[in-house]
């Protein structure tokens, strides 16, 4: 052990020294007088022209589309779907490659198009040091009011990289200790009563909690086939899907009943004041999905909800997704890290952040038939963090 330390605090001297080496020759910026980002022909393939001045060499970014295949059919109380559009992003920078990911299901309203066109704007050709994350991550923020799914593409990737330079994993990084990660839920999406009892005998036995899918008049019959099965705790996620506040608080007292620990997002989004009148009476803990986005939103999640669902593709990245777990925790709110379909690169990245929250959802690269990497595993419904830098990823 003492070895190992003496190892990544070697790593990471040299690196600093050369960040600051780099800062010496260029600071952050360090720009070219005008060469942007130029996509290869015929490809969607970002590249960055190699430097023609003197200096550190410049970080490179290519990305490219990545359609997620869903093992199941996947239904919520909005849509169903058997296929999620993602986005994989690559950053290379003096031998070494982060990796990054946006997934875009339906409710974000973004698209491969739309997280294409936000990745040939970024020019990160013109930093001459991953490590200035402040200068980068506001320059990103510079060319769109939206694109979170896009931004936390290029967030991740920049976490991966710089945590592959410093040679550790980022919840060492963070001073996270990685026995207290939690176990995972596994999602169980709205589906007949044949389909929910073998979808759940499927996974009972590998996981400590399980989530369901609710939000439609099935509700109670998807709880009751799930309990012919197990009788491990669950979670609920409404989706937004009941909008009558008496009917979600009599169910919400049925769903206590029933096994149930937890409930996300049972009103829409514009509803607040039955939110809060909801909250005021339930009998369970009640996260807001839909309704928290961003770091700005946490702060108005206070008597709103009890929780808050963090995500990397709704809030742009694990920069931001850091700060919203201190700001919730200042503020006495409990805390879930959730997931899209998503690969095991942004699942890793966000299970980074798990050992210092109260639920993980981190189950979206389960859900998939094409992973492109390795990374967290789940090992006896926990969350199983690797040693591997960065954001603990291995490219297949």
């Amino acid at each position: 052990m003492a070895q190992n330390r003496r190892e990544f605090l070697k790593v990471a001297g040299l690196a600093a020294v050369g960040a600051v080496g780099a800062g010496l020759v260029a600071g952050c910026h360090g720009r070219r007088p005008q060469e942007g980002p130029v996509v290869e022909p015929g490809t969607d393939t970002l590249t960055t022209p190699e430097p023609v001045i003197a200096g550190p060499r410049r970080m490179k970014l290519r990305f490219y589309p990545y359609e997620l295949q869903l093992q199941h059919t996947f239904t919520v109380s909005s849509y169903s779907r058997t296929t999620t559009p993602g986005v994989q992003v690559e950053i290379d920078y003096q031998g070494f490659t982060g990796y990054g990911e946006a997934s875009m299901p339906p409710y974000l309203g973004q698209s491969v198009d739309s997280v294409t066109s936000y990745l040939q704007k970024v020019n990160l050709h013109q930093f001459a040091d991953p490590f200035c994350l402040d200068d980068i991550e506001e320059y990103l923020e510079s060319l769109s009011p939206g694109d979170s799914a896009a931004k936390a593409a290029v967030d991740i990737a920049l976490h991966d990289l710089i945590g592959r330079m410093l040679g550790a994993p980022w919840y060492r990084i963070w001073g996270y200790n990685p026995a207290k990660a939690p176990s995972t839920t596994f999602t169980i999406g709205i589906d007949t009563p044949e389909v929910v009892r073998e979808k759940t005998l499927e996974c009972a036995g590998k996981f400590n909690i399980l989530k369901v899918k609710v939000g439609l008049d099935t509700d109670k019959e998807m709880i009751e086939t799930i309990r012919t099965v197990t009788d491990l705790p669950l979670a609920v996620d409404a989706n937004q899907g009941w909008t009558d506040r008496y009917k979600a608080l009599d169910m919400i007292y049925w769903l206590r009943d029933h096994g149930v620990v937890m409930v996300e997002q049972p009103m829409p989004v514009g509803s607040i004041q039955d939110q809060v009148w909801l909250k005021e009476r339930s009998p369970l803990p009640l996260f807001g999905d839909e309704s928290v986005q961003g770091v700005d939103d946490v702060r108005r999640a206070v008597g709103v909800f009890d929780g808050i669902n963090i995500k990397l593709m709704k809030c742009g990245g694990l920069r931001n997704a850091h700060k919203m777990v201190d700001l919730a925790r200042a503020l006495g709110l409990k805390v879930m890290l959730g997931c899209m379909t998503e690969t095991s690169c942004a699942v890793s990245a966000a299970a980074q952040l798990s050992p210092a929250v109260d639920f993980a959802d981190l189950d979206g690269n389960l859900l998939i038939s094409n992973d492109l990497f390795t990374g967290v595993t789940v090992v006896d419904g926990k969350l199983t963090l690797p040693p591997t830098p960065g954001i603990g990823v291995t490219k297949l």
